[in-house]
């Protein structure tokens, strides 16, 4: 069912974590701290940090996944901190979250260097799978109960995340898109150029330019010997493949555990039609539930008007109502 929302010294690393002589506290608040982990090992390890409530135990716990590009562990965009904004909301709320540098960020040059060969799987997955096994090693944790949420891109690949690890208890998906990504790709930058002042000839040009690199990830005879110079902001082949075929809401139906699909109803990257992609397949289960805030962005970040990139520069944060829903289903669990 879908609901439209009205309102908006001395160190050890053991088991990813980081320990000292004194309790590792980055931010304290009266109902949560926050301490520096690391997940992963090797080369690839992330720097990440763990915000746990105070009052109680056993607590539920949430690993967040981040969009596209190489993002923080707050999800970063202008002076916004989405991520952050959701940590410590509900942290408050009792549930602890697990947020990190995404490896195309923390590890740019080594990603960089294997380019040709980077897929979803070494940008993304694998990093949350390694997050899930290090809520499981905290004691506060109840490993019972340990959602993962993943915003936009990081909502995209929730069903293959879960295909990976059936003991996670839940999925969230904020914003996440159910279609193609190169059709996203496409659909947000003409947005933008339609925004742009440049020449009506000039505009015309980036789009056709855009849409032949589209054209040649859907040609069959992509390959991994298809140069990245001719495809989406020279991302590789092998990128494309990977996820082709890829059809989030299809995968998402073989899932059991419950899921939370929420979208903005002025977000302009991902849309109400991605939204309604993920309806369609998966209205019918009673574990899913859909909402819709009118008033909110590709951040969940209130405004009004027409969406433009420009917003993301004005300060702001996550609605309380977003972080208040998510919560609330959570603990329904």
């Amino acid at each position: 069912m879908r609901i439209i929302s009205g309102r908006l010294g001395f160190t050890l690393l053991i088991m990813g974590i980081l320990l000292s002589d004194f309790v590792i506290c980055l931010a304290q608040d009266k109902v949560f701290t926050e301490k520096e982990v690391v997940i992963g090992k090797g080369k690839f390890a992330v720097h990440g940090t763990l915000s746990i409530p105070l009052n109680g135990k056993s607590f539920p716990g949430v690993v967040l996944v981040h969009g596209s590009g190489p993002q923080d562990r707050d999800e970063t965009i202008g002076p916004n901190k989405p991520f952050q904004d959701l940590a410590w909301g509900l942290a408050r709320r009792g549930i602890a979250v697990l947020r990190y540098e995404k490896r195309t960020k923390e590890h740019t040059a080594e990603m960089l260097s294997m380019n040709d060969r980077v897929t979803v799987r070494e940008e993304t997955i694998d990093d949350v799978i390694a997050a899930v096994d290090l809520l499981r090693n905290i004691k506060e944790v109840d490993t019972k109960r340990i959602f993962v949420l993943g915003h936009s891109l990081g909502g995209m690949l929730i069903p293959r995340i879960g295909t990976l690890d059936s003991s996670v208890a839940g999925f969230i998906i904020l914003a996440g898109t159910s279609r193609p990504l190169e059709d996203v790709i496409l659909e947000q930058m003409s947005y933008f150029i339609s925004l742009t002042e440049a020449a009506p000839e000039t505009r015309k040009k980036q789009l056709d330019q855009l849409k032949e690199q589209v054209k040649r990830v859907k040609d069959p005879k992509l390959s991994l010997s298809t140069p990245s110079a001719g495809l989406p902001f020279g991302v590789p082949a092998a990128y494309w493949l990977d996820l082709r075929g890829y059809n989030p809401p299809e995968v998402a139906k073989n899932l059991k555990q419950p899921i939370l699909i929420l979208q903005g109803g002025r977000d302009y990257q991902v849309t109400m039609e991605d939204f309604e992609g993920w309806e369609r397949a998966l209205s019918l289960r009673k574990n899913v539930e859909f909402k819709v805030y009118p008033a909110l962005n590709h951040l969940f970040i209130e405004g009004k008007g027409k969406g433009t990139p420009a917003e993301y520069e004005i300060p702001g944060h996550v609605a309380e109502v977003v972080i208040d829903d998510v919560a609330w289903w959570i603990k329904k669990y």
